[in-house]
């Protein structure tokens, strides 16, 4: 519920804040759940892990709940309530230990040298059934993203590689379009040093994240183009198709599979790997999903047994009608997307 616009709205809201620092948790439940998602994609663009947002939402409604006593209604709510929420986040990345990055685990399978190894290996993706009318949610002037854009898997990675501080101010301005005194507000700081953090970021995400000037942009999502392309990964996965899943892939196609550090670029190399998945007669099945906007599939190994049991989800990265990055995730990411750990025999 927002304070802004229609008077009655403004009214119903300043008696939920009313009896909300009275201590009635029910109408601070009415208050602050319009924002729930949006602060929990925010805490997942901070945090670059699902399940780490989740945790970072639940301490934010806690301490809004147990300080709302403390809301003197100078800002928003929902301004307020960012304030809480990155620095929550701030807070757990700089005390929290990073996941450890984890060995190859594919029995009889040994992969390729990978072209390099990943630094970014606690990411998780983001389901999308979660995004509902949160990308649509009004931005402020300042914002530069598509929201689309900014819940992608590349972007998302990139942000993850940005000093602390930086990362905040970047996603609080580009993002979200705060303004740089409502920055400064929320961390405790000056706008000069808000300008100087932004430039920094600025200067880190062009460094780090890989050029798509001249890119295609990827098709519109549920459009009959993605549809095309998507219907031709699931054959060539499926039926183990190795000359039609290359043909998808773009010559510099780049795959990861985080938490493991294994990354490879280009064609060749992720053509070699998939061989390898696809011997000794594995078979797969594919049950669609989306995730960080994206096509994503969890996959399925299928046994003798005719039981298939969950190998992880896949999530697609599109240009043009090819596909330019696979990242694959661990199988304890399928129950965030509502898949089972296995499927029985048809």
């Amino acid at each position: 519920m927002r304070e802004e616009g229609d008077p009655k709205v403004a009214e119903v809201a300043a008696d939920l804040i009313s009896r909300a620092r009275a201590g009635d948790g029910d109408a601070f439940r009415k208050l602050t759940e319009p924002h729930r998602r949006e602060l929990q994609v925010h805490c997942y663009r901070m945090l670059g892990s699902f399940a780490d947002a989740e945790d970072a939402l639940q301490d934010t409604l806690l301490a809004a709940w147990q300080g709302f006593g403390g809301f003197e209604g100078r800002a928003s709510l929902r301004t307020w309530l960012y304030r809480i929420a990155t620095n929550r986040c701030l807070n757990a990345r700089r005390s929290a230990s990073r996941r450890q990055a984890k060995e190859w685990d594919v029995p009889n399978v040994e992969p390729p040298e990978p072209t390099r190894l990943g630094e970014v290996v606690w990411l998780e993706p983001f389901p999308d059934a979660l995004l509902e009318g949160v990308i649509d949610v009004p931005l402020g002037p300042e914002a530069r993203y598509e929201q689309t854009e900014a819940i992608s898997l590349a972007f998302v990675t990139a942000l993850q590689l940005l000093p602390p501080r930086q990362l905040a101010v970047l996603i609080l301005r580009d993002v979200l379009g705060f303004h740089p005194d409502e920055v400064a507000g929320m961390l405790d700081s000056s706008v000069d040093s808000v300008k100087s953090a932004l430039k920094r970021a600025h200067a880190s995400l062009q460094h780090r994240r890989p050029t798509s000037d001249d890119r295609e942009p990827p098709p519109v999502s549920g459009s009959p183009s993605e549809d095309a392309i998507v219907a031709k990964f699931v054959r060539a996965w499926e039926s183990a198709d190795l000359d039609a899943l290359v043909a998808l892939l773009t010559d510099d196609v780049f795959m990861s599979m985080p938490p493991m550090p294994l990354e490879y670029e280009g064609r060749d190399v992720v053509a070699r790997f998939c061989a390898l998945l696809f011997g000794a007669d594995r078979r797969f099945g594919l049950v669609p999903t989306r995730a960080n906007g994206q096509p994503a599939f969890g996959a399925y190994l299928r046994a003798p047994d005719g039981i298939s049991h969950g190998i992880g989800l896949y999530v697609l990265t599109l240009t043009g009608d090819r596909i330019c990055a696979l990242t694959r995730f661990e199988t304890s990411v399928l129950p965030s997307f509502g898949l089972p750990r296995s499927l029985p025999s048809p």
